[in-house]
């Protein structure tokens, strides 16, 4: 009959303290370095870019490719069990009146694991613009030309309203989700023959967000890049109107163009270069509502004249449909009003402040300024 083990047992609890140690100390090493690199890109950006973002775009490109082999985000689920895992793995140790400390070091390192990639696909945001990049030059604009470009955004939404599947009652028809997220995830590769800022980065499809869409929506957003694994993920209840534009919104941000009004144009000149009519209107419906929406806040009585004025014009079946688009967007997303928007507001402009958006949450609407811009650059559009 064998004895006890000659350590009593002490040999593997050695060896159980050592792992300790190692996690904690990696931890640390992670947040130290993601620290020194935050320091370094934000205070000398121009010695990191363009090469930087090529980096990070390779980075999400293989992960994009690692967990591109099913059509859900792979985090979606993955956050889910291991918070379920290390909520047992915590009441476990409390029964057993074990120490806390080898469960906290696994928790700080996959944290740590996660800011570090977190860290280092955010750290785009000092990239160069995109109006450098794409030639565009954006400057200040007049409450007419925001007008201007609201009345032809506006057209050109009315224009292509007649051409994406609708039902009898004319309303958007619920769209093949994962059909569009192929179209979506490769929309960029019309773009990279002209613009080298959106070239060799992954084309694989959007991903459907199962258990955290719900909860993303009520705090007041429709997608989300999750740079640790690659994935631009959209909820699946995302209003009809809205899910072509959304997507290749979350699509440019893979591609390492992490500022939000910035991924909100790249979005645009994706649906304006695809054949796909559902993305081609989807880009100058969002196009008008950006524009109506500034325009709205500068001057309520012009925003109102604008659409009452395209409404009675020889468009007018097709502005009708837009603004119908408009209002059952509006109302779709009424079901998930909550107070969690509110702390979704928080979180998001702690994020993009803390990268160097000093406009907050409010970098959503500086697509306006770009998509002005562009009118402007191409006379008779």
């Amino acid at each position: 009959m064998a004895g006890p083990h000659p350590d009593g047992g002490g040999g593997r609890r050695r060896a159980a303290s050592r792992g300790t140690r190692a996690r904690l100390a990696l931890s640390g090493a992670l947040v130290a370095w993601s620290l020194l690199l935050w320091a370094a890109v934000s205070h000398a950006p121009a010695l990191f870019f363009p090469g930087y973002r090529a980096a990070t775009k390779a980075v999400e490109s293989a992960l994009a490719a690692a967990t591109g082999l099913v059509p859900f985000a792979v985090w979606d689920l993955a956050l889910a069990a291991l918070l379920a895992w290390a909520l047992v793995a915590l009441v476990r140790a409390l029964v057993r009146r074990r120490s806390l400390l080898p469960w906290l070091s696994w928790v700080l390192l996959a944290c740590a694991t996660t800011a570090a990639l977190l860290c280092g696909w955010a750290l785009d945001h000092y990239a160069p613009s995109l109006a450098s990049e794409v030639g565009l030059d954006v400057g200040e604009y007049s409450t007419d030309e925001l007008a201007s470009a609201t009345e032809g955004y506006l057209a050109d939404a009315a224009g292509l309203a007649g051409e994406v599947a609708r039902d009898g009652d004319g309303r958007l028809a619920t769209p093949d989700f994962l059909g569009l997220a192929r179209v979506a995830g490769a929309a960029f590769e019309p773009l990279a023959p002209s613009y080298p800022v959106f070239r060799g980065g992954s084309t694989a499809p959007v991903k459907a967000l199962l258990l955290w869409g719900r909860p993303l929506l009520m705090s007041g957003y429709v997608g989300l890049f999750w740079a640790p694994t690659g994935e631009a993920g959209v909820p699946v209840d995302c209003a009809a109107a809205d899910l072509p534009f959304v997507m290749c919104h979350e699509a440019a941000h893979r591609l390492g163009i992490a500022g939000e009004g910035e991924a909100n144009f790249a979005a645009y000149l994706a649906c304006e270069a695809s054949d796909d009519a559902r993305l081609g209107y989807a880009g100058s419906y969002s196009a008008f509502c950006y524009c109506l929406n500034a325009l709205a806040a500068q001057d309520p009585e012009r925003a109102r004249q604008v659409v009452a004025d395209a409404a009675a014009g020889p468009e007018a079946e097709g502005v009708l449909l837009v603004l119908q688009d408009r209002a059952d967007a509006a109302e779709h997303y009424e079901a998930y009003r909550s107070g969690f928007e509110r702390v979704g507001d928080a979180v998001n402009e702690t994020y993009l402040t803390s990268f160097g958006e000093e406009e907050g949450v409010r970098s959503y609407g500086l697509v306006v300024d770009y998509l002005i811009a562009w009118r402007k650059a191409r006379p008779g559009s």
